[in-house]
């Protein structure tokens, strides 16, 4: 039979896994404001491979748009990692895969880790700290495109649709 503490530590998991899925699709969708929300005021994003150090969510909104208007394009998986619950705080990993191409041209294939910090708030669960780690990756030029810069690379004319 579960507790009522079986139950709260399964809603807080649900509840940082969430956590982490919003940050990425606010990375996504260029949701500054929602990308700050899910931080803590005195929260620290660091990509130390990068030289990048984002401190207290009054910087989210200017410095991560600087770095995503840096992007042609940018697509972020997120999968999950662990989880580590110490009544109000946590930490975990999220295992990541990203790839884009900057508007200098360069193109980018990481697999990575973010290594984060939790606290749970009146409003649910915030990071606090999120520090990303790069596995592995890849500057060649990637081979395809978004949609729109080379068609969606299917022949439209031959594809015949029937109600």
């Amino acid at each position: 039979m579960l507790t009522p503490n079986d139950f709260r530590s399964l809603a807080d998991r649900v509840e940082i896994e969430a956590l982490r899925g919003e940050f990425t699709d606010a990375v996504m969708m260029r949701d500054f404001d929602r990308l700050a929300s899910l931080f803590t005021d005195d929260a620290v994003l660091r990509i130390p491979d990068a030289g990048i150090e984002v401190a207290g969510r009054a910087e989210f909104q200017t410095k991560m748009r600087l770095m995503q208007n840096a992007w042609d394009y940018f697509v972020q998986h997120t999968h999950p990692g662990t989880i580590d619950i110490d009544g109000d705080t946590a930490s975990g990993r999220a295992h990541i895969c990203e790839l884009g191409r900057l508007t200098s041209g360069s193109a980018h294939l990481n697999y990575a880790i973010y290594h984060d910090r939790y606290r749970r708030t009146a409003d649910g669960w915030k990071f606090t700290e999120r520090v990303y780690e790069i596995r592995y990756l890849d500057n060649s030029p990637l081979a395809g495109s978004p949609p729109g810069e080379n068609g969606l690379g299917v022949d439209a004319s031959a594809v015949q649709l029937h109600g």
